[in-house]
């Protein structure tokens, strides 16, 4: 499609000045442009306003001059463009101080902005949504993948078919299209480095793919790294200077957040928790080496353990299931559930030890245990990590269904086109 054709899509009839261009071909998984040009507004500043909106909700201009320590004529030169661009609008005044004055009038995300097509793959299926600026998610479809030791073709086909009828429920544009990825991510190429479980789709080149079939922006990650960005901006973590998310499921991985930045390491090679060693001498992981913390504390591990205890509903156990028969009084239940949560523990300590981030919050199959399960992961991990000054720990719930990753997917699509420093 060319500039022109793009540029009649728009759902509020604007041109595209000023709007993200696509990515180059050496570099499809990430978007290159900023939503604004850099001469109009300095990324840093308008950065500051974003955070301070998705931090606090609507905000008055002086107010977000005050938390981005600039001045109103400043701030006016922040905001107007986004204004004009219909990302954000003023809304209803809000009610005049005590002292008289006019009333100030909130600045929030406009109804009007383009939304962001968020997409989840993990090695079974594809879920994909639209989601709003303000983390409204208007739209979705989920789609079962073939098997991933098959050809890779079909598997791609369902990829972009649900992120096709995804697309068609949209009423304007999408800014593009965020994928959070189940697996290893080569984050400058936007290509799946390997899915443990699909391995038909490893060395695939998702975001070129992606981005030539919709001639849309395409930013790819991996998926733990996507929850964080979720948490960032829409949940637990938001105005965090500093977190950790770690997802718990078939596998396990995590992701860091240190001073307004989301660490991703070379090529996006960071966060790999579920492959770092707690047993020298452990058993076999599916990457082929020993006593990865994948190996206790996934899926897998609770599922055999449960039936080496004869646990009923072993084949299927959850920590749901786990906590539920704890609760009923089982004996067997209840040590399986401190050993999973030791389990956990274990490496969430190596990680404090290691940095520090002080808050957790955790996603995945560890939520359904609900409180009783966060709540003991939470008192093995101050049991193995020595007091100390400012490191009073904390361990949160977060999701335990994909809404957070969409949202986060979504979030990797916005840190880019408005280079948010995340």
């Amino acid at each position: 499609m060319d500039s022109l054709g793009a540029n009649r899509r728009f759902g509020n009839g604007r041109s595209a000045s000023g709007t993200a261009t696509t990515p180059s071909a050496d570099e499809p998984g990430r978007l290159r442009q900023p939503l604004l040009s850099s001469s109009r507004v300095g990324s840093t500043n308008r950065g500051l306003v974003i955070q301070a909106l998705f931090d606090l909700g609507p905000t008055s201009r002086v107010e977000l001059a005050r938390l981005a320590g600039v001045n109103r004529t400043t701030i006016s030169g922040i905001v107007q463009p986004l204004i004009d661009d219909a990302f954000l609008v003023e809304i209803d005044p809000l009610p005049a101080s005590a002292g008289g004055g006019k009333p100030a009038r909130p600045l929030w995300f406009s109804p009007e902005a383009r939304p962001i097509c968020g997409v989840l793959l993990m090695p079974d299926a594809v879920h994909a949504c639209v989601v709003t600026l303000d983390g409204r998610i208007l739209a979705e479809h989920r789609m079962e993948l073939p098997s991933g030791r098959g050809p890779v073709e079909p598997i791609v086909d369902v990829i972009a078919s649900c992120v096709d009828r995804t697309l068609k429920d949209a009423t304007r544009l999408p800014l593009g299209i965020g994928i959070a990825v189940g697996g290893m991510v080569d984050t400058d190429r936007g290509t799946i480095v390997t899915i443990n479980l699909a391995p038909a789709l490893d060395e695939f080149p998702l975001g070129t793919s992606l981005r030539d079939r919709f001639d849309l922006p395409v930013r790819v990650d991996h998926h733990p790294r996507a929850l964080l960005v979720g948490d960032r901006w829409f949940g637990k973590g938001r105005g965090m200077p500093q977190f950790a998310v770690v997802y718990t499921g078939e596998v396990l991985g995590g992701a860091l957040f240190f001073d307004g930045h989301l660490f991703r390491g070379a090529a996006g090679a960071g966060g790999e928790l579920g492959h770092t060693f707690v047993q020298i001498d452990g058993e076999i992981c599916r990457c082929g080496r020993r006593g990865c913390w994948d190996t206790i504390a996934t899926l897998g591990w609770l599922r055999r353990e449960a039936g080496r205890a004869k646990l009923p509903g072993a084949r299927h156990m959850d920590s749901g299931r786990l906590a539920a028969l704890v609760e009923r009084g089982d004996a067997a239940a209840a040590r399986l559930f401190d050993r999973y949560a030791h389990n956990i523990a274990i490496g969430i300590a190596n990680l404090q030890q290691t940095l520090a981030p002080n808050y957790y919050i955790l996603h995945g199959d560890v939520v359904l245990g609900g409180p009783p399960l966060i709540e003991a992961i939470a008192a093995h991990v101050r049991n193995l990590v020595p007091s100390r000054p400012g490191g009073d720990i904390e361990i949160v719930a977060g999701d335990a269904t994909d809404r957070a990753a969409l949202l986060g997917a979504a979030g990797l699509v916005l840190s880019d086109l408005l280079q948010f420093p995340i």
